[in-house]
Order: C-alpha cells, then sequence, then structure tokens
C-alpha cells in the first residue's frame, strides 16, 4: 500500500479527533433540560420567617404549594390576636413554582426586622404551567383562578391576615409583572396595593392586536391581556386602584414599561413609577437597591386603605 495515503489517512483521523475534543472548545454541551411542572417544589433552603406549606385544590383535587414568609411580630406571643396585610408575590418565567422568588425575603425581612417599614406576610405563589395565566385548554392549568379563588381563601382561613381588599396587596416581576398587571385589572375588588415590575408589555400588546395569541402554541381568551384589560378597567374605573409601576433602566423590557406608562396616561389611569438606574432585569437587583420603597408603597396603601370606611 501507498506510505504517502497511509499517512494521509492518519492525518484525517487525527483532525477528526481533535475537531470533536471537548479540549478544543468545538463540542457542544447538550443544554440542561427544563424540569417538569409540578404544583408542588420543594424549598431547599432556610430563610427567615419562611415556611412552604399545601393546599388542596378543590377544582384539580391535587396539592398546591406555597412559601409563606410570617413576619417576626405575627410570631410575638403578644400579638396572638392580631391581623396583618399580606403581599402575594408573582414569580417570573415559566412554568410555575412557588420557589422562584423566595429569596427575595432575605431584603424584605431584613427592612421589616429593623423597623423601617410595618410588618406584612408575604405569599409566594406557584403560577401553574403558564404562569399565572388561565389556559382553559390544558389540564390542571388555571393558574390564576388557582391563585385568586383558591390560594387567597386559604390563606385567608389558614393564617392572621386581614381578610378583605384594605389587607391584600399583589406584587410581581417579568412573567409575575404581566400577571400582577392582568390581575389588578381583572380584579380590583380583591387588592389596595399593586405593584407590576418589569412586565414584557411588548408581547401583551402583541396578544391585543392577534386576538389573543402569543406564540404557535400560546393562544389566550380574546381580551385577556394588559392592554385589553387596561381599557376595560378605565371605562369604570372602581375601586380605584394604586399601581406602582417599577423597572430597571438597562431592563430588556425597560422601552417597553415606558411605552406602557405613556397608554395608561392616555387611558387616565393613576400610577405611580419607581425608576431604578442601571439595573438589569431582576426583580433581586432591584430589592437590593429600592427593595424598601416598594414595601412602604404597600405599606402606605395599607394604611390608608384601613382608615377609609368600609
Amino acid at each position: 500500500m501507498n506510505p504517502n495515503y497511509l499517512l494521509r489517512s492518519c492525518l484525517v483521523v487525527v483532525t477528526l479527533l481533535l475537531i470533536s475534543s471537548p479540549v478544543c472548545g468545538q463540542q457542544k454541551k447538550a443544554k440542561p433540560k427544563r424540569k417538569p411542572f409540578q404544583w408542588v417544589n420543594e424549598l431547599k433552603q432556610e430563610l427567615p420567617g419562611v415556611t412552604h406549606a399545601t393546599f388542596r385544590s378543590p377544582s384539580m383535587n391535587v396539592d398546591v404549594g406555597y412559601c409563606i414568609y410570617l413576619p417576626p411580630q405575627y410570631r410575638d406571643p403578644q400579638n396572638k390576636n392580631e391581623r396583618f396585610p399580606v403581599v402575594y408575590y408573582l414569580h417570573g418565567g415559566r412554568p410555575g413554582s412557588e420557589t422562584k422568588s423566595v429569596k427575595l425575603v432575605q431584603y424584605i425581612d431584613k427592612q421589616i426586622s429593623a423597623g423601617k417599614v410595618d410588618p406584612m406576610i408575604y405569599v409566594f405563589v406557584n403560577g401553574g404551567p403558564v404562569s399565572h395565566y388561565n389556559m382553559p385548554d390544558r389540564k390542571h392549568a388555571m393558574g390564576e383562578d388557582v391563585f385568586v379563588k383558591e390560594l387567597i381563601p386559604h390563606i385567608d382561613a389558614t393564617y392572621r391576615t386581614i381578610a378583605a381588599r384594605k389587607g391584600r396587596g399583589l406584587e410581581g416581576f417579568s412573567q409575575g409583572g404581566r400577571g400582577t398587571t392582568r390581575i389588578m385589572f381583572k380584579h380590583p375588588e380583591l387588592f389596595c396595593s399593586a405593584a407590576p415590575g418589569g412586565a414584557g408589555h411588548a408581547t401583551e400588546k402583541r396578544i391585543s392586536e392577534e386576538n389573543g395569541r402569543e406564540s404557535e402554541n400560546l393562544v389566550f381568551v380574546k381580551g385577556d391581556n394588559t392592554y385589553d384589560l387596561a381599557r376595560k378597567y378605565a371605562q369604570h374605573p372602581q375601586p380605584p386602584l394604586r399601581i406602582l409601576i417599577h423597572v430597571g433602566t438597562k431592563g430588556f423590557n425597560y422601552e417597553n414599561n415606558l411605552a406602557y406608562m405613556k397608554f395608561l396616561k392616555s387611558l387616565k389611569i393613576p400610577f405611580e413609577t419607581l425608576i431604578v438606574p442601571d439595573v438589569p432585569h431582576s426583580a433581586m437587583q432591584i430589592y437590593q437597591k429600592e427593595g424598601l420603597k416598594l414595601m412602604q408603597f404597600h405599606a402606605d396603601n395599607f394604611r390608608k386603605a384601613a382608615q377609609q370606611k368600609s
């Protein structure tokens, strides 16, 4: 056999081996598989005042998990008859998990323990398969209804809450900001305080313009988006909502949040803003810089609502 041929063949084999070798940085790493959705997710860390619990969903007949933060004042025996307001926190991302945003408690507890803001309960919600949205065509996928119709009554029946609008706040970031905006305009009778953050309103606008279609595989009920629901609320803005829109200037949803603020102004829907300079699309970093302002917003609304006639 021709020795030159053998040499060329060996060179080809060696070259192919080198190209495929991880040492050369050419081998692509397989993407980690997304964890399948679960209505109950284990809390794998200890956080001050936080416990993980479940309730039985009446509509699905399955257990649903949530994380709850109880402030130090709640656990004080001297306050055993006192009731506390609740902020429901809607996590970002899809699918849902009650553990996704619970790390915010390290900032929440710090401010409450230091006496910088009134004590509040925080409940971290599992948003369902399509976080915080109802998907009637999918089994066990009514995330909004499980939250509004089942979790809230469970929390009021289980803990010492102020079980009325005057004692309820709603907050969320990113996908949770979208959910907060939808739910606050659908159910203003349930919440006296609402703080949507970093919401993807450009996607919501497209959903409005395309009769509910977000993508090929994701279509919502017509009108179920942050634009159409705001229009509907503006026709009869009762009861009046206290709204704080928060976003970081480096976040990829910053510009579309500005556009949504302009839209709300055109509808004459009042709102406050918390724009955090040089912060990316991150609830954690917003809380690091301005979390106290968000908490004070809710606390002020709870105080004002408590002073009003029932």
